[in-house]
């Protein structure tokens, strides 16, 4: 179906925004469809991949790294994924292209219609039309000169030396008198208009086509899911889409804001203008609003792709040598800082090391052999040297450490008796 184009003379701003939607719809359902046909190049990719796929879990089963059950369920959720996006239209409707196109509309209508934002329940682009209509009508009649002011008016042709001194004497008068430049008032006007046809349509276009363009390379992006090398590609096309849609949510509450803001001050100003009423504040503060406007969208769209930079896979979803290394990358001793005077090392040790270590300290104990210095022994060569260079005694069964007396005790001065006698 062809996209209605932009007539001369028509409405402008609301004929690019219908034409920038109808074709970021169907950038993305006619391009999905096209790369998903049977024959296309993102098909026979899909068979290549899911091959190779299989056969890496063949070859880990032949090597004897045979997958848990935890790894193969997981795998067969990344080919019923992987298949559901790159294959299904109606899987893919639902999961992406709803959510992308039709989404933002039905968030901004709730949360703009409980706050009373105009546009919110439909007819948005109709309203943006009809705030452009009213600048342009205001440019077309200005804004009037006011009662007490001169109006400057350039010489178009040379001046004679009596109209020279007629214009000296002008001068003269207009220092006395506020000046009033109605060419200065047109320019400003015409840069406010510009600023807010630039800020609605470029805010507008620029979600809805990167969203059709991404839902369009929906099923190429699918495909790197499968492997962890590429699984990165594949988020970064999830928050692409989550952008868009944040982005086109949060222009659809900031225009809502706008047009509840101007589109009550532009009709009382329009109905002074009809009634000959000069306005002549009214180009500055019209230039500066649509400014913070323009300003405010851009402010929205950054705001929302930082937020869309957050989405993270799930830590399941990743492979099991992945999770490997990245618990080993974790449990790697980490290096002293380098601006330390005193370093301190890990004990590698283990806690059988630390009961061979308390064994064989009291085994010198009982067989009276002196420790060795301890700058002589290392952390991982302590039990190994105290093992082979120390004879230790053989143990003492319990109850036995200590000789009992088999007689009975003599004082010195029995034996001096005994010795006497």
């Amino acid at each position: 179906m062809a996209c209605p184009s932009i007539s001369p003379g028509g409405a402008f701003l609301a004929g690019v925004l219908n034409y920038v939607d109808c074709q970021a719809q169907a950038i993305g359902e006619n391009g999905y469809q096209a790369l998903t046909a049977p024959g296309s190049t993102v098909a026979v990719l899909l068979t290549a991949l899911l091959t190779i796929f299989v056969a890496l879990f063949g070859y880990r089963m032949i090597l004897g790294q045979v997958p848990g059950a935890r790894d193969g369920v997981l795998a067969l959720v990344k080919i019923g994924v992987v298949l559901a996006l790159a294959t299904s239209w109606p899987a893919f409707r639902t999961l992406a292209y709803n959510v992308a196109m039709h989404g933002p509309a039905e968030l901004a209508a709730s949360i703009g219609g409980s706050a009373g934002l105009p546009g919110s329940g439909g007819g948005l682009v109709g309203r943006l039309q009809g705030i452009d209509n009213g600048l342009s009508e205001l440019q077309r009649i200005g804004t009037g000169k006011p009662a007490d002011a001169e109006e400057i008016v350039g010489p178009t042709q040379p001046l004679t030396p009596q109209q020279q001194q007629q214009q000296y004497q002008r001068l003269q008068q207009l220092q006395q008198k506020p000046r009033w430049d109605p060419t200065r008032d047109a320019t400003m006007l015409s840069q406010a208009r510009t600023l807010y046809l630039t800020g609605a349509i470029a805010s507008f276009a620029s979600v809805r086509v990167v969203a059709g363009l991404l839902l369009a390379l929906g099923p190429l992006f699918a495909l790197f899911l499968l492997f962890d090398a590429t699984r990165g590609l594949f988020e970064g096309w999830v928050r692409g889409i989550a952008g868009a849609a944040l982005g086109a949510l949060s222009t659809a509450i900031v225009l809502g804001v706008e047009l509840a803001l101007m589109e009550p001050w532009l009709l009382q100003i329009l109905e002074l203008r009809r009634q000959n009423i000069p306005t002549p504040s009214v180009p500055t503060e019209l230039l500066a609003l649509t400014l913070v406007f323009a300003l405010t969208l851009l402010a929205a769209l950054i705001a929302t792709a930082r937020v869309a930079q957050g989405f993270r896979m799930p830590v399941a979803w990743r492979g099991t040598v992945s999770r490997r290394a990245e618990i080993v990358r974790d449990q790697a001793p980490r290096p002293a800082h380098a601006g330390t005077q005193q370093h301190e090392i890990a004990d590698p040790r283990t806690r059988a090391h630390s009961v061979a270590d308390a064994v064989a300290a009291s085994q010198r104990r009982e067989a009276g052999v002196a420790p060795p210095p301890p700058a002589q022994l290392s952390h991982q060569g302590t039990t190994q040297a105290v093992s082979r260079d120390i004879p230790v005694a053989a143990p003492v069964p319990l109850g036995q450490s200590y000789r009992r007396r088999t007689r009975g005790r003599v004082s010195a001065g029995a034996s001096r008796r005994d010795r006497n006698a």
